[in-house]
């Protein structure tokens, strides 16, 4: 069983991932109506989380080699390969399909495809690398969360016949919601602490991804608005982007999956979905659709039953305590 000290470390950083990610949906929908393009972000937020990871590096880049080569002795190379399969997925490959889907569609699509499918893609990825066993209710809950999925995108891909391009931000929240999910399960698979796996990811970011897309931009190779962007709207997107939602962000989450586990971790995330998609309404007045209001339901249905905070057939009222208090805590 965890220490009393770990589970409070664990539900004090699950609480930091739910304002932080419901901040985030926001925050990136908004800066999709500003100056900076999706790639622009995504460069600020790796400039800035690299530039603040430095001195940490320093003081942990041993700890970092060591946990990131755990179990691969023998093998040259493999500590820097995990490193790069990291910064991709989390680095990369998250922030850069997220970033360019608020560009085509609202915080309603974003809130059921970007958070509200990390616990199917999870689900496959710790089935595949981790051997987890699906319960009942947590297979019950995933089929309410296609469902969302399959309404939300659905609609989008009906419109498209009248020429709307929302479709191409669903596909594109998917992939990222995908490779968030394969991080938190490697993260896992691992045994990666949180400091390590966030420093392998912003500084991994750092150099290389950093130095080519500034010289990129510098010589007109990509259409970058860095140039014609207020300093205002730059500073906030590196402080908010790569110190908030990536450091502090990125610390809790493979906090959370370090004590919870996974699958556990992604249920624990039920409210960010419904967070985002209510506030996007009076903050960004962007009123919700029925197939999103439709998709909300289910996948917000879905996370609560495969938490165990919806009873369902197959296991019965909860037991005093809940769920959580009922199951022992999954070894680290």
């Amino acid at each position: 069983m965890k220490s009393a000290r770990g589970q409070a470390l664990g539900a004090g950083s699950a609480f930091v991932v739910l304002v932080v990610w419901t901040g985030f949906i926001l925050v990136a929908r908004a800066s999709a109506t500003r100056t900076l393009a999706a790639w622009d972000i995504a460069w600020l937020r790796f400039l800035f989380s690299g530039v603040l990871a430095l001195p940490l590096l320093a003081w942990r880049g041993n700890a970092l080699r060591a946990a990131l080569g755990r179990g691969s002795e023998g093998r040259a190379g493999a500590a820097l390969a995990r490193g790069a399969v990291l910064a991709f997925l989390a680095g990369l490959g998250y922030c850069m399909l997220a970033y360019s889907g608020f560009f085509f569609a609202p915080v309603g699509h974003a809130a059921v495809l970007l958070p509200g499918s990390l616990p199917l893609w999870t689900a496959l990825a710790a089935a595949l690398l981790l051997g987890e066993r699906l319960t009942a209710a947590g297979a019950a809950g995933l089929g309410l969360i296609v469902a969302g999925d399959l309404l939300v995108g659905g609609a989008s891909l009906l419109a498209a016949f009248d020429g709307a391009g929302t479709w191409r931000g669903d596909l594109l929240f998917l992939a990222a919601s995908l490779c968030w999910a394969l991080y938190g399960v490697l993260c896992r698979r691992w045994q990666l602490g949180a400091v390590e796996a966030t420093l392998a990811v912003a500084v991994g970011c750092l150099v290389c991804v950093v130095p080519p897309y500034a010289l990129a931009a510098l010589l007109g190779l990509v259409p970058s608005r860095l140039a014609a962007a207020p300093w205002g709207e730059i500073l906030f997107q590196g402080l908010y982007q790569g110190g908030v939602s990536m450091l502090v962000a990125g610390l809790a989450y493979t906090q959370v999956v370090a004590t919870y586990g996974p699958m556990r971790t992604t249920m624990i995330t039920a409210m960010v979905p419904v967070l985002s998609a209510l506030a996007a309404v009076p903050l960004l007045d962007e009123a919700l659709s029925p197939a999103a209001l439709g998709g909300l339901a289910l996948v917000t249905a879905g996370l609560l039953l495969g938490t165990g905070a919806v009873p369902s057939p197959a296991r019965g009222p909860r037991r005093r305590g809940g769920a959580a208090a009922a199951a022992p805590a999954e070894p680290r």
